[in-house]
């Protein structure tokens, strides 16, 4: 039979050692607190906070795994609501292991084995306040950080709309100004076109009138 690597073996088996820790577990969740030997103390509370631990959860999936273990809905249901609630504050060190004064007859070590029930202090409990708030603080700037610059983002599209605009007007308006003065060369060249062959057309009769004098004077 292969040995265990920590410690020798509660029973005769992995799988009673496993039956009589879920056992243990479930006396100890019902009561608050047993007393056994030393050596099965210190097996149990690893098994003991891991089902606490998911109980705090809270989640169909940890109530499964503990269903595993426990059996006994009632202890499952006292767990998740109450045991948990208690331990909530907490992040470890659910259970407290005490030595008392050794077995009669066989002088086996024992213990007690118990929950923590009693409060977080309150040093650690304001701690775990502003830890709380820091976060709180934390997501709320992340969240106006944001908000900053999508509104940023938005306005800085609308200027860059804005100026598109006047620039696609101030375009527009020197088109027709640049159109209006080429119309308006247009009618002075036109007209300084007109007073030229009006201008020769008076030279040319002034001439004839000329030459008429002088025939006559002849």
């Amino acid at each position: 039979m292969p040995r265990p690597k920590q410690g020798p073996r509660l029973a005769s088996s992995p799988a009673h050692e496993r039956l009589m820790l879920a056992n243990m577990s479930t006396s100890l969740f019902m009561h608050g607190r047993i007393t056994t030997t030393l050596q099965k103390a210190k097996c149990l509370r690893p098994v003991a906070e891991r089902l606490i631990t998911f109980a705090k959860r809270g989640d169909l999936h940890s109530r499964r795994r503990v269903m595993r273990v426990i059996r006994n809905k009632s202890i499952v249901h006292l767990l998740f609501t109450q045991i948990a609630e208690q331990m909530e504050q907490r992040e470890g060190g659910y259970t407290r292991i005490v030595r008392i004064p050794a077995r009669h007859g066989d002088n086996a070590p024992q213990a007690v084995i118990e929950l923590v029930t009693e409060p977080v202090s309150a040093k650690q409990a304001t701690v775990k306040e502003a830890e709380a708030a820091t976060k709180v603080a934390a997501k709320d700037e992340a969240a106006e950080v944001a908000d900053a610059t999508e509104a940023a983002i938005v306005e800085g599209a609308a200027d860059d709309a804005v100026n598109e605009a006047v620039d696609a007007n101030e375009t527009d308006t020197d088109v027709a100004d640049a159109d209006k003065a080429a119309v308006d060369l247009e009618k002075d060249a036109k007209s300084a076109d007109e007073a030229a062959d009006q201008a020769e057309e008076d030279a040319d009769e002034a001439e004839d009138a000329e030459s008429a004098d002088t025939k006559a004077e002849k």
